[in-house]
């Protein structure tokens, strides 16, 4: 099996995952989701170019790592739970593996024969994503965040990428060293925050990045 088709399979799980957690019965939580992860950073209109990718993140965000209200976990860690979804044998050994799934900022190596070379910044790890169907917008000077879900030998992408300008990559390996250093401090906070630092960017071009990608909160972050 190609790991197209792999990823195929495991984004077909999570959109009938989310079909339960994010639909009707949870439209209040959703909306009180968009919220959090919007705030400071504005809503894209449906015509723009940024949409879909955009959403992609907060859907990943949403699915991966937000803590349902009354349950206190997110839709991933309760999905085995749930009558409602009648997960299939083959479907709860993928939601196992989307469990192990690894979140993190990366640093792009170089593209090789379908094989894309990364570096994980936190685990200070380098890695191989082989026969990748996802093989543009790398940069080597580009600090990206991504999910990866283990794969044989290897992972797969998820679609919710955020890649972040070259004038942010000092500022993001201070805060990954920061993070590196003190096991108190959460990374999963930190990247949602440099995801609305990203956009803020998109947002005030005029404004000096160094005022967006910034610790001292100047522009709301």
């Amino acid at each position: 099996m190609t790991t197209i088709e792999i990823s195929i399979q495991y984004q077909n799980l999570i959109d009938k995952i989310l079909f339960l957690y994010a639909g009707e019965l949870f439209k209040d939580e959703v909306k009180k989701a968009k919220s959090e992860f919007f705030d400071n950073a504005g809503i894209l209109e449906e015509n723009s170019p940024q949409f879909e990718l955009r959403m992609s993140q907060f859907f990943d965000w949403y699915f991966f790592s937000r803590e349902l209200s009354g349950y206190n976990k997110s839709p991933l860690s309760i999905a085995h739970q749930s009558r409602e979804l009648r997960l299939t044998p083959e479907e709860e050994v993928r939601l196992e593996k989307l469990r192990t799934h690894r979140h993190g900022l990366f640093e792009f190596i170089k593209i090789k024969d379908s094989n894309i070379y990364l570096k994980d910044l936190f685990k200070n790890e380098k890695l191989v994503v082989k026969e990748s169907p996802w093989t543009f917008g790398f940069s080597s000077d580009e600090i990206f965040e991504a999910r990866l879900i283990p794969f044989e030998d290897s992972y797969v992408f998820t679609k919710g990428f955020c890649f972040h300008p070259e004038d942010a990559k000092k500022f993001i390996l201070s805060e990954v060293k920061r993070h590196r250093k003190d096991p108190d401090l959460d990374q999963e906070l930190m990247m949602l925050r440099l995801i609305k630092m990203r956009y803020k960017f998109e947002r005030y071009r005029h404004v000096d990045i160094k005022m967006i990608y910034s610790n001292e909160g100047k522009l709301g972050l």
